[in-house]
Formats: C-alpha cells, structure tokens, sequence
C-alpha cells in the first residue's frame, strides 16, 4: 500500500498537504466516514482522490453534472490515474468497456451522476465490484433551501445501507451551519469526522459598486484589469444574458451565452469552449458554473444582485482556483432591491419559503451596504471572523457613514402623506422628483407640487436619494408594495425614523476610486521570467489543442509561473516544480527544458509522448442512449444530467 504523502508528490506533483487535507486523507483511508467544508481552489478533490489511490479497489465519486466528467477523467488521465465514467453519453460497447475495467479491477477512480443510482443495473454492478470508497461531491445539492438543490441527492443514504463497511466522504465549498446540519442528517453523516476549512479566499479582491450604466461598467473592468482573461459575468435572466453578451462581442471581447434555455449541444459547445480556450468570457445565469475546474478564470462579475450570500460566495468562488490574483465584482442599485422583494412577494412557495428568502436577500444586502470590511462580513456570515483584510474596496477606499436620519424622515413622510391624503402610491422615481421640485407632467397632473414636502430634497441629488431609498429598502425601512407595480410602503419600523426615535445611519459611497493591480495571469512575475512564461503558455495551448483538452489540464499558470522562475535544466529540477508528477514530467519534460533554453519544440512530437503515457479515453462518443429516467423539467436551476 502506498503512503499518502508518496502519492501526493509522484502522482500530483505536490511536495506537502494543504491545512486539513493530511487529517481529511487519514480518516478516509483508515475507513472512517468524513464531511468536509474547504472553499474553492482548497484542493477538496485531492481528499477523495488519495484515498482512493491508496486503498484497495475502485473510489466511486457521485458528481452532479456529466458535462464536466469527461474532463474530470482527461485530468486524471493525464496523471497516470486509471479514470472512467458512465452516463448517457455513452454507447452500450463503451458503457460494457467500462464495467469490465470495474470488475476486473482496472480502475482507480469511477464518477457517477447521483440519478444514475436510482438504476438496479447500477447498484448490481457496484455490488460486484470492489470498492474504496464513496465521494458524495456538491453535498450542498442535498438541501432543499438551495437553489442547486438535486432530489436524487435525496437518495444517496443508499450507500450507507447497501455498503456499510464503505467509507463516504461528502465534500462542498459552500454550506452554512444549517446546510451543514443537513448534509449530515440527510446523508446519515452523523458519525462523520467533520473538517471546516477556513472560507477565505485571500486571493480575491471583492468589490461591490453601484449600477449606474453597468455594461459600461463591465467593459471598464475587463479592458482596464483583465484584458484577454477568462471570466464569468452572471445576469439574472435568460435575455439579460443574451443582451451582454451580444454587447460584449460588438465591442470585441470573445463572449459566449450559457442558460437553461438554450439547446443542450449549444450549451455543451460554449461550455467546451470556455474550457479549452484562454480569454473567453462566459455569460451566464446561475445554470452555469458547478463543478467547472477552470483554474484561470480571472474574474467574476455580477450585473445583477445574487439572491444569498451562499450563492453569492459559490459564484464568486470560481474565480483564481489556482490562488493568483482575481477579482469579484458586483454591481448593485435600487432597482435590484425592489426586483428581488418584488419576486419573493409574488412567488408560489409559502410562508416560510418567503421568510427564509427574505432573511438570504436580508444577508445580501447587509454585504452591499456595509462600510466595514467586506471579508469579514462575508465570512461572519459562515460563522468565521477575521481582521479587515486590506484586499476589498471598503478596505481600500473606506466608505463614510453618514447620518440620514432627516433624509430618511423627508422620504418616508412623502409615501405617508400620498398615502393617507391622497390613497396614492408610487415609485422610487417619482418620489425622487418631489422632494428634487421637479417640474414633470406627471407632478401636474397630480397636482403634487402641493404637497408640503415637495421640492425640501434639494440638499441631494437624484443618485444620492436612489441611494437613500435603496438602503432604506435593505435595513426594512421601506418595503415594496405588493401591487405588482414596484411603489414603496412604510413598514412598522418607520414609525421610530418619523418620530425620531430611531437614527438612521447611511453610506456614502467614496469618490475616489479603489486602487486596482494589474490581474492578468503573468502578473507578479519577476520581469525577467516574463517572456518565458509567455512561451510557455502559447505552448501548452498548442499541446492542449492538439490533445483536445482543456490547456489547464497540461499544466496550470501557477505550475507555468514556477517553471519561469526557477528556470530548471534537468529533470530533476523540473520534477521539483510544484504539479510536476511522474507522468506530466515523462510527457512533457524534455520539451519543457527545450522551451527553458530557448529552443522550440514540436508540439506534434509533445503530444504524442503525452499520449503514449496517458491511458486514452474509452468513453468518448457522441451517442446518446434513454435511461429511461425522469425528462429535465427545470428552467436556471443547473440542468439536471445523468
């Protein structure tokens, strides 16, 4: 039996464990069961995939979306693991090759959708085989207050029935105390050694700004700090979606759409793309982003408010998975609020359903409008503290809170008096332009300019009052109304800002700007191993296209990064660059060195070495076969494959 941490250097290339990972390893390997919390990037999968590389028989990994899996398995491939998946996209010659491999042993490592597990055939063949361990994947998916909720996971407690003696480890980047205590009760995990890794990401710059023209927005972070970076920019709707990205593209960055409305092989087609090919932006709803192992996306841009901060951590969380420099940026005005209270109102769920989104929507906005630094909010929120981490906006550029008591007063006063005067109701617009005495045609019409407060706003502008009414709206001093037109109502809480018993703190947002570092993926690097780091990356692309892989899967930018500063000129000193094992240093190794003396190798020649050391594919094919198992019936939740 190998060792843990021999199999961690000969195989991944690594020299030593991350935080918990070497505890993680020792329970799952000494058979005992294991939940574990660790944040994107945290190496979650070496925690699964060690064990199974180190315990007899086959480690089997319940992964939500097949779309990744063949990916999954060319990454492993390329470490010299023996990897292998059944799904639909199999035809019965390849699914056959692959169960042979199972029951003859033949396999390290098997990845299964959890639909699939619901299928006799399934649980029989995996009755048969001898297995190591069970790696239950996105155990987030299992709590029904998620919005990647997944049924089946419902009906992953069949492992523990059916093989009791198997050790299960469920593993999640995003998971409060509650989704926790339900990972482990609907998982009947309660025996489980629970591991909580530390939520940070100091590698990420969060930065939350108000929408004023957010494509415009957009185009001066990407053109200013990520020019040619991969990235992610989230809308909340199918056409918001296709609207940026169609922006995108007339201005000249490579852009693709990702939703649930689009056909499946157009999303597989973009999906691969954003994969296998460095620059690209993809646009997306939140269908899009679970399970991507993309190392090198550099950035994640919200144009729309995220409906949790859970949801918010997990999207953000896909940006700089290999701990360089990325940025999270959202934008966020007034009219996201009113959306978002407006779509909780109106939903179908009941009365605790809406109570539970109003406290996610409650956190998020508390995340908006706080003048504190926003990594400790964000990680007091998964019940974690830290110190100001000098690495956010309100760290960089300090907000100033200010006193709106008055302000708040002048606001609430003009909704109490339409109201109670008049039995009107209106939006934030138009309260705006009676407190700025604006002369319009509808304040004539309704003979507003009569009213006592019309025309004392005029100590703020029109941006600054959005502002007033959006935080306002986020501390529940306002509240949409539910006639389905977006007009304000006062809530019970008013009564203490009209009388005065209650202060009112606001923001006021800074006018200088954050200061912000050049991101791009070679940042940082000592001018001198620039140019060869360059090299390097035009050639593991070509490697990568000729291999059809995704180009993180020949090496990642941090492993480029560290070839260009030691310069290594054997291979021994190569194989001491962190993600250079056994086989990627016998694959790629001599043209590497070549590239480091200043030679040009044939990309041709270099990936047929990679291939004759990789295991090639056996379950690549382009068939689809009916399992017979319940149609996708869902709009943007991540569509439901198997």
């Amino acid at each position: 039996m190998p060792s843990a941490p021999d199999v961690l250097h000969r195989v991944f290339g690594y020299a030593e464990f991350r935080g918990e990972q070497a505890a993680i390893i020792d329970r799952v390997v000494g058979g005992g069961d294991a939940v574990v919390l660790m944040p994107t990037g945290g190496g979650k999968s070496l925690c699964y995939q060690i064990p199974a590389l180190v315990r007899a028989g086959t480690g089997v990994v319940i992964s939500p979306l097949i779309a990744l899996m063949q990916d999954q398995v060319d990454a492993l491939e390329a470490l010299g693991v023996r990897a292998a998946f059944l799904n639909s996209t199999q035809d019965p010659d390849a699914r056959r090759l692959v169960e042979q491999q199972l029951l003859a042993g033949e396999l390290d490592l098997l990845y299964l959708a959890p639909e699939r597990l619901k299928l006799e055939s399934s649980l029989g063949l995996l009755d048969r085989a001898e297995l190591s361990l069970f790696a239950i994947d996105e155990a987030h998916c299992v709590s029904q207050w998620g919005h990647d909720f997944r049924p089946d996971y419902l009906g992953l407690s069949v492992l523990h029935e059916r093989w009791p003696s198997v050790p299960r480890i469920a593993l999640t980047a995003t998971a409060t105390e509650a989704t926790r205590r339900e990972i482990v009760e609907r998982l009947d995990l309660r025996a489980a050694g629970q591991f909580v890794s530390s939520f940070d990401r100091p590698n990420i710059q969060y930065r939350i700004e108000p929408k004023n023209q957010p494509l415009a927005q957009l185009l001066q972070l990407i053109r200013t700090e990520h020019p040619g970076d991969a990235g992610i920019v989230y809308c909340l709707s199918r056409a918001s979606v296709e609207k940026t990205a169609e922006a995108l593209v007339a201005e000249g960055i490579p852009a693709l759409p990702y939703h649930a409305g689009l056909d499946a092989s157009v999303r597989a087609r973009n999906q691969a793309r954003f994969l296998r090919e460095e620059g690209i932006v993809m646009v997306a709803t939140i269908a899009f982003g679970m399970g991507i192992d993309k190392p090198d996306v550099r950035f994640v841009a919200h144009l729309d408010l995220p409906k949790s901060v859970e949801g918010y951590y997990q999207e953000t969380g896909r940006a700089g998975r290999d701990g360089l420099p990325s940025t999270a940026w959202l934008a966020y005005g007034l009219q996201d609020v009113v959306q978002q209270r407006r779509m909780i109102q109106e939903s179908e769920g009941d009365a605790a359903f809406k109570r539970r989104a109003s406290q996610h929507l409650d956190a998020m906005l508390a995340l908006c409008e706080t003048v504190e630094c926003r990594r400790v909010q964000l990680l007091n929120y998964f019940g974690q503290s830290s110190e100001p981490c000098g690495n956010c906006d309100t760290c960089l550029a300090p907000p100033e809170a200010w006193d709106g008591t008055v302000p708040a007063q002048k606001l609430l006063s003009t909704i109490v008096r339409l109201q109670r005067e008049r039995n009107q109701r209106f939006g934030a617009g138009h309260l705006i332009d009676i407190l700025l005495g604006r002369d319009t045609e509808r304040v004539r019409q309704q003979r507003h300019d009569e009213l006592r407060t019309y025309g004392i706003g005029g100590e703020l502008s029109e941006q600054e009052w959005r502002g007033v009414v959006r935080q306002l709206l986020a501390q529940g001093l306002l509240a949409v109304n539910t006639d389905g037109y977006g007009t304000l109502v006062i809530t019970e809480a008013s009564g203490g800002v009209l009388d005065g018993s209650r202060p009112v703190k606001l923001r006021r947002e800074p006018e200088r700007a954050v200061k912000k570092a050049k991101r791009s993926a070679g940042a940082e690097l000592p001018e001198a191993a620039q140019p060869l780091f360059e090299r390097l990356r035009a050639w593991r692309a070509d490697v990568a296209r000729a291999q059809g892989v995704p180009a993180y899967i020949v090496f990642g930018d941090a492993t480029l990064r560290g070839i260009a500063v030691t310069e290594p000129t054997t291979l021994a000193q190569l194989g001491e660059v962190s993600g250079v094992g056994e086989k990627k240093l016998e694959a790629y190794g001599e043209a590497v060195l070549a590239l480091v003396a200043g030679e040009n190798p044939t990309v041709s020649a270099t990936a047929a070495d990679a291939a004759s050391v990789r295991e090639q594919p056996t379950t690549r094919t382009a068939t689809v076969v009916d399992d017979d198992l319940p149609p996708l019936t869902d709009d943007d939740a991540p569509p439901l494959d198997f």
